[in-house]
């Protein structure tokens, strides 16, 4: 009976701590909610609406009707127009899409060309039966956009022709850029670079305040002259250099190991690493002045670790989700660097080609720090 009694005892306490800790209850509403949401409605395997490029050399009223028929597959949505296939190649590689449909000049004389659409006389030869009306240059380091692009491949041109189709050739030709192997490796193992920053460097900086306050060292700080950014800056350089070291071993054993290429340059996958660091640093500081424990600041931790690993296309295509989803998504600075990795490991992109997400990275790197700095002397006073 006593026993029950201090079982009952130490029951009331632990829940009126957690009454007290606002944070944790938080936490154990809102974790399982957004996980709920997040694969219920966010997560989609099935993409559509991808963004893609239109080169049309024929500029006729049939490669309109071209155009529109593929826009009812709602597979793609043509996003950017170019005069050249070059400019196409350029957008693909900055990540503005993700495939582009050549159409060539002679798209009538193809059609013509064939006896099974019933548009023309008999080809004299095989060989001009074979031809498929146009091209898609796809951007195969996504295996699940490339996949899309592919089922396209075979579309029939009834309602475009009027007549049954009966090729025995693809309508379209498709060329798979960057991992035509269609290996899933290849577009993981550079992936894994922002997911696993995302959580060292936010884990560990996210309790570097909270630690202080712990250890009894925060009234020692409170009495030097060191300034609040200073202070900031001085706690999150440790931690560039270990960030470099983790992807260092990322993808040097990605391509020792798994024969995962590296096609872009060391200053520009330096750059934009180390913006995504400082980025992550900043947000893990700032997490730490809001935290009163170090157990907040893991939780808060976990709070946007399972929103970059779900939202940032790392698992899922970012084409798939849901445009409510995509904004969350664009505020997470993994979004940004997972499309800039990819691109300077995979598609030798440059900076300027990613100069978007390099200067949002930035920004919030920035806004981060003013803000971390900001907290920590509302702290002090």
């Amino acid at each position: 009976m006593r026993s029950l009694r201090r079982i009952s005892a130490i029951l009331f306490k632990e829940f009126m701590q957690l009454r007290r800790d606002r944070m944790t209850f938080g936490m154990i509403v809102m974790i399982p909610l957004m996980q709920l949401l997040l694969f219920g409605y966010a997560i989609n395997t099935n993409v559509r609406h991808i963004p893609v490029a239109l080169v049309d050399h024929a500029d006729t009223g049939i490669s309109r009707i071209l155009v529109q028929t593929i826009l009812a597959t709602q597979v793609v949505d043509f996003t950017e127009h170019y005069d050249t296939v070059e400019e196409a190649q350029e957008a693909i590689t900055g990540s503005r899409v993700r495939a582009a449909l050549i159409i060539p000049r002679d798209l009538a004389s193809r059609l013509a060309r064939s006896p099974s659409i019933g548009l023309g006389t008999p080809p004299s030869t095989s060989e001009e039966t074979s031809r498929p009306v146009a091209q898609w240059i796809v951007d195969g380091s996504d295996t699940m956009i490339a996949g899309a692009i592919k089922s396209l491949r075979a579309m029939p041109l009834t309602e475009l022709l009027h007549k049954p189709a009966n090729r025995s050739t693809p309508t379209f030709e498709v060329a798979l850029f960057f991992n035509p192997e269609q290996r899933t490796v290849v577009n993981i193992v550079p992936g894994l670079v922002p997911v696993i920053l995302t959580m060292t460097m936010i884990m560990f900086t996210s309790a570097a305040i909270v630690r202080e306050s712990e250890r009894g060292n925060m009234e020692m700080l409170i009495n030097t002259p060191v300034k609040s950014i200073e202070l900031m800056i001085g706690k999150i350089i440790p931690y560039i250099f270990i960030g470099l070291v983790q992807v260092g071993i990322i993808l040097g054993l990605g391509y020792v190991v798994f024969n995962v290429p590296f096609n872009g340059g060391l200053l520009p996958l330096l750059g934009g690493t180390l913006l995504f660091i400082a980025a992550s640093l900043s947000l893990g500081l700032l997490f730490s002045t809001l935290a009163n424990s170090q157990l907040q600041a893991m939780q808060m931790t976990i709070f946007v670790l399972m929103p970059s690993i779900l939202l940032s296309g790392f698992m899922f295509p970012y084409e798939g989700m849901p445009v409510a989803a995509q904004y969350i998504a664009e505020v997470l600075p993994a979004t940004h660097f997972m499309r800039m990795i990819r691109g300077i490991v995979l598609r030798q992109a440059e900076l300027a080609d990613l100069q978007f997400d390099a200067l949002w990275l930035a920004g919030f790197f920035v806004l981060g720090m003013a803000l971390a700095a900001f907290r920590f002397k509302k702290r002090l006073d």
